[in-house]
């Protein structure tokens, strides 16, 4: 694909400035959207959630634990980095908040005990971007190996669902990461994998060529949708000067062009309290809902 795109003065189009999630959030609710990415000030969010405490500490302790030297990079420096960065937001009370967290330090030195210590990623935590004719995306990979000359992708999942090879081959995210490491690294990345913490199993996808086209012409279809709303909200609401308070905005004329998508997962938004659809379509979760049945 080409770099850019010329507009008819000559000129380069703009391009839609993006992260996988945004697009994700435009594809999932506009009404979501909107407050996440546009609203200024942003609408209070509701309380932390106990399973995004737990899938950021385990992230974090796996993230440091490459930074390790290799001669320290054990199954019990793991287990002592996430105790050390254990984040205890979201949970019912300071028992389940501890519970999980022995939970989290197991899963973690499970994990590294299954690992080379010595097989050296070709990063951790990296930031990847790529252009398009029409978009400039941008995102953060958990861990990129480098096997035999090809990079992997690797995404850590902690939640308590199993995964499938389904999950990874529609993962519009991955799709993206794979795209923009084999520009940035300029070596071939096709394989894309979920590493299922809690289960140790792992959900795998090989892209070709063509799969991977069609990740990007779906984000790009998703980039045009989401940057003309934008446009039409920023004609519309005009930017604080510097130093000015953000004045209220009346959102309703714009419920049509940001419309809610209400279903179960209503329950699981940050802003369901501004979201009569989402209240009416499911009832707020507790902050550590999806947390395992036994925790």
């Amino acid at each position: 694909m080409a770099a850019e795109q010329l507009g008819f003065d000559g000129m380069p189009e703009r391009l839609y400035a993006c992260t996988p999630s945004r697009l994700n959030t435009w594809q999932d609710c506009p009404r979501r959207y909107r407050m996440a990415y546009l609203d200024r000030p942003m609408p209070p969010k509701g309380p932390a959630w106990a399973h995004n405490s737990l899938g950021a500490s385990v992230h974090n302790a796996l993230a440091a634990w490459w930074r390790l030297p290799e001669a320290e990079r054990t199954p019990a420096a793991a287990g002592s980095l996430l105790v050390r960065g254990w984040i205890g937001e979201g949970f019912r009370d300071a028992e389940q908040a501890a519970a999980q967290r022995e939970r989290a330090r197991d899963m973690v030195e499970r994990y590294v005990a299954g690992l080379d210590p010595s097989d050296e990623p070709a990063g951790v935590e990296r930031t990847v971007a790529a252009r398009t004719a029409r978009i400039a995306v941008s995102g953060r990979i958990d861990r990129l190996d480098d096997r035999g000359g090809e990079l992997v992708v690797v995404d850590y999942k902690t939640g308590r669902r199993p995964l499938t090879p389904d999950d990874a081959r529609g993962s519009l995210a991955l799709a993206i990461y794979a795209v923009a490491a084999s520009r940035v690294l300029r070596r071939p990345c096709r394989r894309v994998e979920l590493h299922h913490l809690p289960s140790g199993e792992v959900a795998a996808w090989e892209h070709t060529g063509e799969s991977l086209d069609r990740h990007i012409g779906r984000a790009e279809q998703l980039a045009a949708e989401a940057s003309a709303a934008d446009d039409d909200y920023r004609s519309r609401v005009p930017r604080p000067r510097r130093g000015e308070a953000a004045r209220p905005v009346d959102h309703a004329p714009f419920d049509e062009r940001f419309p809610a998508r209400p279903g179960p997962l209503c329950g699981w938004c940050d802003f369901a309290r501004h979201c009569p659809e989402g209240r009416a379509a499911a009832p707020r979760k507790d902050p550590w809902a999806a947390l395992p049945v036994d925790a």
